[in-house]
């Protein structure tokens, strides 16, 4: 049995659907905040399960009868690590086999302010025993191109990543990773990480999206309380926004870039490249 936690969220639906086609439904399991957002699946052979990281309590009766957990790690910053450890105690009382979570590229050395939650709950799994896999996931070029709207109507991309390359992959290729790990044997113990193929820079991802859309867009680089002013002007919560401009400034160290083709090794493919990735998300 395999249980994906956080199946209902973008890169859990890529990871459950991945399952379905290498695993029968019966042998999938995902836990959700809400059991009626995950009824295609019920429909379909899947067990839902009803957890939510927040209230320990839930989460016992979820991870009964599992070999193995893919631990998408919590969108909510800050409160990471206490529900992290309740999930890592969940699973070694239900005498889990193992356990693969979803880290950040180089965890235990990344400047990145967003790596110190992973790393920290990296270090619970180690003490659990629970054998484990750490998916140190790199970069998504969704982070980019979910903001395309806006850059486009005013003619400009704006970060502090300077000329720094960022080997960013796709959802759909870090779910590739998570399936292949939880699907093959021999990757107890391992971590990985994991990037795109082919490293960019902020200048040549707008360049692309100006080649693809035929719309002028160039990237603006700003000093960091600039970008953090813009952020916060465009509603995004100052909290928030600090952690997107201090990624943005860690990005312009190469600490988003990755040459090791680890991921494109590990799902039998290249990752998707920039070009293909941009096309698909103009379309939609």
């Amino acid at each position: 049995m395999i249980l994906v936690t956080g199946a209902t969220g973008q890169l859990g639906r890529l990871v459950v659907e991945g399952l379905l086609e290498k695993v029968p439904a019966g042998q999938v399991a995902v836990a959700v905040r809400s059991p009626d957002k995950a009824s295609a699946w019920a429909a379909r052979g899947v067990q839902v399960r009803q957890a939510d990281y927040g209230q320990p309590g839930s989460l016992a009766a979820a991870f009964q009868g599992v070999d193995k957990v893919l631990l998408i790690s919590s969108s909510e910053v800050g409160q990471r690590v206490a529900q992290h450890r309740a999930v890592v105690e969940a699973a070694r009382k239900a005498g889990v086999r193992l356990i693969a979570y979803t880290s950040i590229l180089r965890a235990d050395t990344s400047p990145l302010a967003l790596a110190a939650e992973h790393k920290a709950t990296e270090g619970l799994i180690r003490e659990s025993g629970v054998p484990f896999v750490f998916l140190r996931n790199g970069w998504y070029i969704e982070n980019y191109t979910a903001g395309l709207a806006p850059a486009l109507a005013h003619g400009a991309l704006v970060g502090s990543a300077g000329e720094g390359r960022i080997a960013a992959a796709t959802r759909a290729d870090y779910a590739a990773a998570a399936i292949q790990v939880l699907t093959t044997p021999g990757h107890e113990n391992k971590v990985y990480e994991l990037g795109g193929d082919s490293p960019f820079s902020l200048t040549e991802f707008a360049a692309e999206v100006a080649r693809q859309t035929g719309k002028p867009l160039v990237y603006q680089d700003l000093p960091a309380e600039q970008y953090e002013r813009v952020l916060v002007g465009a509603g995004v919560p100052e909290g928030f926004a600090r952690i997107l401009v201090d990624s943005s400034v860690q990005s312009s160290r190469d600490a988003l870039n990755d040459g090791s083709h680890t991921l494109s090794h590990l799902i039998g493919r290249p990752t998707t490249p920039l070009a293909a990735a941009l096309g698909a998300s103009l379309k939609r």
